[in-house]
């Protein structure tokens, strides 16, 4: 039997350039003009030169907006929308670099929360959705990188892909030679309490999902964000990667 408590939908964002020129993660938090308690979250982590990377982040931002705005709850977006975003920001990132002559790529991490509380997550890249039922991890998208195949084939363990050299290695992303992978995760009905957090590893590179889930769970979202964002900082000791989040939480109506 689903909680049916009335409820409301509490966001908050957060980015950073950290410790490089230029900032090239993007991060928004879209409401649903036409239906109350929809929304969609998108980080995309922009990479290829300084302009090519944050040009190919933008183009997620804005086909996420296009997509968004058509977007009907009565709809599986997993046959739709999100299906749309991914390879229309795919699409239109290949067709930046042939226009410019760059090699733009891009991360993606979105989710959907519907009005009737189901939710639908997306992920390209290592760009991760955490799902936490209170302080409980409930769910985390898996990277496409070089170090999770590691880790799958049990070579090295989930804290030795941390530190590894070729942590950084994707191998799949948005505007790359090949199609990316589309894999969607559906929540069925999130519970009051439970929040969905959208990072790039600019972020989550610093943090357990113990640690993750104790703050998103124990603050505001918006006090939560800034102190994700402070603790990533400060434990970057001055070597940084640009970092976003993005972060919903389920709350009861007062």
């Amino acid at each position: 039997m689903f909680d049916t408590t009335p409820f409301r939908l509490v966001a908050a964002t957060g980015i950073h350039r950290g410790d490089r020129l230029y900032q090239q993660d993007q991060v928004v938090v879209l409401t649903h003009g036409r239906f109350n308690g929809c929304l969609m979250a998108v980080v995309a982590d922009g990479m290829g030169g300084k302009s090519g990377g944050r040009k190919a982040a933008d183009q997620v931002i804005l086909t996420a907006r296009q997509v968004f705005e058509r977007y009907v709850p009565t709809q599986d977006p997993t046959d739709h929308t999100l299906d749309q975003l991914v390879n229309e920001s795919h699409l239109m990132i290949r067709l930046t670099a042939m226009a410019f002559e760059e090699e733009p790529h891009s991360t993606i991490g979105a989710f959907i929360v519907n009005p009737d509380r189901s939710a639908y997550v997306v992920h390209v890249g290592d760009t991760r959705v955490y799902h936490f039922n209170g302080p409980d991890l409930a769910h985390r998208t898996i990277d496409h990188s070089f170090v999770q195949k590691l880790v799958e084939e049990g070579q090295i363990t989930e804290e030795e892909a941390n530190v590894h050299p070729q942590s950084n290695l994707l191998t799949a992303c948005l505007g790359a030679q090949t199609e990316p992978p589309c894999p969607i995760h559906r929540i069925g009905h999130l519970e009051v309490g439970d929040t969905l957090l959208v990072c790039s590893d600019g972020l989550w590179h610093y943090f357990t999902p113990k640690e993750l889930g104790a703050i998103v769970h124990t603050l505001p979202p918006r006090e939560a964000a800034e102190m994700l964002v402070t603790k990533a900082r400060h434990r970057a000791r001055g070597g940084g990667d640009n970092l976003s989040l993005a972060l919903v939480r389920v709350e009861a109506l007062a």
